[in-house]
């Protein structure tokens, strides 16, 4: 929950005192608590707290990403909240509806499915909501112009860093991915194209530039 001062050292104490056995211990916790604790102080014992506080403002995404579902990262967790919108409608999907989420496959979904199936990371949630942590999000409707296409991109484009080609062809409702093979649509290559050019080449896959990029993103 990117909660400043709750740092490795801090976390252990917490954990071996009983404080702390999950993630919504944390906010159960008080300045009386954090005093018993080696070297706490009643100022740092009061920031933490506020940073604590704070910490309730956070997006869904750091909500998703804090509850520590095995195989969802931070971008993963973003994903989620854009697509769900909400906790709520996070929780009650199916793997079939988790795996229309960009990124998510068989193994991520069946991970989500099965943490949300397990009673006690239920209460956890539930524990959660009471705190006042952010459950709800803003649902992000994207484009359909590139449904369906998956893209390679490698080589130095001049416009574009690789993160901004990626976000580019994600939000038009197309799919990145690394490495090359027949089910890749688009190999966009720019200077010093290495491998994955060749292996495009190889198989037959489409190669296009940045330009070319662009227009399919715009959808001309």
């Amino acid at each position: 929950m990117n909660i400043e001062g709750m740092g490795d050292a801090l976390v252990n104490q917490l954990v071996e005192n009983g404080m702390v056995n999950n993630i919504a211990d944390i906010y159960d916790l008080t300045e009386e608590k954090l005093l018993t604790l080696e070297r706490m102080g009643k100022k740092s014992a009061q920031n933490i707290l506020s940073e604590i506080e704070n910490s309730k403002k956070l997006p869904l995404e750091r909500v998703i990403y804090g509850l520590g579902i095995r195989m969802v990262g931070e971008r993963t967790a973003q994903f989620l909240a854009e697509h769900f919108g909400s906790m709520d409608e996070l929780m009650k999907a199916t793997e079939e509806e988790l795996q229309q989420v960009n990124e998510i496959g068989p193994r991520v979904s069946a991970s989500i499915r099965e943490f949300f199936d397990e009673p006690k990371n239920v209460a956890l949630v539930e524990r959660l909501r009471q705190t006042g942590l952010t459950f709800k999000g803003h649902k992000k409707q994207r484009a359909t112009t590139l449904a369906g296409k998956t893209f390679v991109l490698t080589g130095t484009l001049e416009r574009h860093t690789r993160d901004e080609a990626k976000k580019l062809i994600e939000d038009a409702g197309g799919k990145v991915a690394g490495s090359v093979s027949k089910k890749t649509d688009y190999v966009v290559a720019g200077a010093e194209a290495g491998s994955k050019l060749d292996k495009a080449r190889e198989l037959g896959v489409s190669v296009i530039d940045e330009d070319e990029m662009e227009k399919l993103v715009g959808g001309q």
